[in-house]
């Protein structure tokens, strides 16, 4: 009947869910707020928010692998997120 979640499954869905709470919250006080300026800024700092939630929820993910997936995946795994943060952090 009931079905036990893993640790790191859980940590990365409830870190999914208090990221995407912010993104709520951040839509309201730019609705709320109803200046260009202030939403610059707040969308902004979600910009800084998003990449720290996807290394956040990478690392749980990949400590939780870490005993099934061999050094050479993990290594690309972690390759590739990088990459992925490179390509939206470059100008």
């Amino acid at each position: 009947m009931f079905t036990l979640l893993e640790k790191a499954v859980l940590g990365m869905a409830l870190l999914r869910i208090l990221s995407g709470g912010l993104e709520i919250f951040a839509a309201y006080l730019m609705i709320r707020f109803n200046e260009l300026d202030k939403a610059l800024i707040i969308n902004g700092s979600l910009a800084f928010i998003g990449p720290l939630v996807l290394i956040l929820t990478t690392a749980i993910g990949l400590t939780g692998l870490a005993e099934q997936v061999s050094f050479k995946k993990l290594i690309l795994i972690i390759l590739g997120v990088s990459f992925i943060i490179a390509g939206v952090k470059s100008n």
